[in-house]
């Protein structure tokens, strides 16, 4: 185990039980710049030990945050959805509506973040907010969804790379029209499983110098994007569009009435926008979680919309025939614009190789946070076998076999793709739905009782929480039948979306193991073995009896 484990201090839990007889009365505000950050020392007043080592900064966490949607590779891999929901104005303004949205998501988990930040994340909150009588149930539901969300959206994002690259390759042609690699379904399924297993190599080995590859990733990525920017719009091979067509073209051909095919095609951004809350899971590696990842969640989402626009609004004036693009068999339609507008497959494959690099990164990151949930969710057995999933590499300093777990279930559901070509869809969108819900769960509850648990937070929304809070639920309630939707009709037994059986599944085990032992057993975080009634306060308490 690291040397910066241990056990919770003596006393820990008197003190938390003294918050609860103090919390129940009103009394003044002590004000965020009063509270003392110090990580340990909330963790333990939550009721968990230190097990994790504390080396990432704020800027850190908002690098990782920004290598987990990894702008522009997040939305280079899932352009084809609204190109066929309608072009244009699907790409660039769905861009601009769903970051929006996703802002408001951001900034209420931070809020909720700021007074529990634990790797946990959001199945913690969730317990804290909700009302006794229901509140291991819907931590049990959140925990599940967020966990099944963290391991199939980095399912998607190794399965999304491994079409990229093979879209990549494909910028070299045996004869026009026809690509060097006509990849079968077993070529396919064997780059994913090396991406997957180079991906978990690197987090494994490489854990400390992760916030040094997050870090890297920013300055590569805004270097690709001005590359990207300039050459597609200074060369433009097949000239340029005009103004009305790249920022106002609305052609739906995925068969759906114009306004659902618009909705539908925000899978796009949702996608890419999906990890917002992922990053609370690294809250035990920061060194004061409960004002950095807030912060970090915002700032990415404001970085990673500019971002988008950078990249997304110079391919809309170089776009080339779009029927053609939805047309591509390999669903990835990027490479071909690329080369359409340098000319040459040379100069594609020059722009397409930092996408390349950071979807190696973005897989790393994704993999990372995945490893992370799972463990917390296990260390409180929820998960079949939790007493292997718990565990700590004493030397690794990390949740190995946890990580090992969420691997082996993104291999297990890969095998999807050979009995159909539409699987990174299933993959993509059920990862978006189950976040979605487990995001959904602590603002929800919050909401429910009167968004009194987070007054005095040191994140505050103030005035702002309600609206905020508001627009997260109402974009939940809408993107779960959303994405549970095919992205085109008619559908046949190879394009249908299979996202919502993927989420029944999970959804099935979670409920048979909570039949079968959570019903019980699952007692829910070791908060309740306080005695009392979980209350916001806790990091208060601590904040005044051990300082930084």
């Amino acid at each position: 185990m690291s040397s910066h484990s241990h056990t919770a201090p003596p006393g820990a839990a008197p003190v938390a039980q003294a918050a609860v007889v103090d919390e129940r009365v009103p009394g003044p505000d002590t004000g965020a710049g009063s509270e003392s950050d110090d990580g340990d020392g909330l963790l333990a007043a939550m009721g968990y030990k230190a097990e994790l080592v504390r080396t990432r900064s704020t800027w850190h966490v908002a690098f990782m945050s920004f290598v987990l949607a990894s702008i522009p590779y997040g939305l280079a891999t899932t352009l084809y959805y609204p190109l066929q929901g309608g072009g244009p104005v699907v790409v660039v303004w769905g861009w601009v509506l769903v970051s929006l949205i996703i802002l408001c998501v951001a900034a209420s988990l931070g809020e909720i973040t700021s007074v529990y930040p634990t790797a946990g994340g959001v199945y913690y909150q969730t317990f804290m907010l909700a009302p006794s009588s229901f509140r291991r149930v819907a931590a049990y539901i959140c925990g599940w969804a967020y966990v099944v969300g963290n391991i199939t959206i980095t399912l998607a994002v190794q399965f999304g790379t491994t079409l990229f690259f093979v879209a990549c390759v494909n910028v070299f042609e045996s004869e026009p029209g026809v690509g060097v690699w006509d990849a079968q379904p077993y070529q396919v399924f064997l780059t994913f499983l090396a991406i997957t297993l180079l991906c978990n190599a690197i987090s494994t080995f490489g854990n400390r110098w992760l916030p040094l590859l997050d870090t890297f990733a920013i300055f590569w990525t805004f270097a690709g994007l001005l590359a990207t920017l300039i050459t597609v719009l200074a060369v433009a091979k097949e000239g340029r569009r005009g103004a009305d067509f790249a920022l106002g073209g609305f052609e739906p051909t995925s068969g759906w009435p114009a306004g659902w095919s618009f909705c539908v095609g925000l899978l796009h951004a949702a996608y890419a926008t999906s990890s917002t809350g992922m990053v609370i899971s690294m809250c035990e590696e920061v060194q004061r979680p409960a004002t950095q990842v807030p912060k970090a969640m915002v700032i990415t989402i404001v970085i990673n919309t500019i971002g988008g626009l950078l990249f997304l609004v110079p391919l809309m004036f170089v776009l080339p025939d779009l029927a053609m693009l939805v047309a591509l068999p390999s669903g990835q339609p990027v490479p071909t614009i690329i080369k359409s507008a340098v000319g040459s497959s040379g100069g594609a494959i020059a722009l397409l190789v930092p996408l390349m690099v950071l979807a190696i990164l973005c897989g790393v990151a994704c993999t990372t946070a995945a490893s992370r949930c799972t463990w917390a969710f296990a260390r409180d057995g929820a998960i079949p076998g939790s007493k292997w999933w718990k565990q700590v590499h004493p030397t690794l300093d990390l949740p190995l076999n946890a990580m090992m777990l969420s691997m082996a279930i993104q291999i297990v559901l890969g095998v999807i793709y050979f009995g159909s070509y539409t699987a990174f869809n299933a993959f993509s969108g059920v990862g978006v739905i189950s976040l979605t819900v487990s995001y959904a769960a602590p603002i929800a509850v919050s909401m429910l009782e009167g968004r009194a648990h987070v007054r005095g937070a040191k994140f505050p929304l103030g005035k702002f929480g309600w609206l905020c809070n508001g627009i997260a639920m109402a974009w939940s309630i809408l993107a779960v039948p959303l994405f549970c939707m095919p992205a085109y009709i008619p559908v046949t037994a190879a394009s249908v979306n299979y996202a919502p059986v993927v989420f029944v599944g999970f959804v099935v085990i979670a409920l048979v193991w909570y039949a079968v032992w959570g019903r019980k057993h699952y007692r829910g975080p070791p908060t309740e073995s306080l005695g009392q009634e979980p209350v916001p306060g806790l990091d208060r308490v601590v904040g005044s009896t051990k300082k930084d």
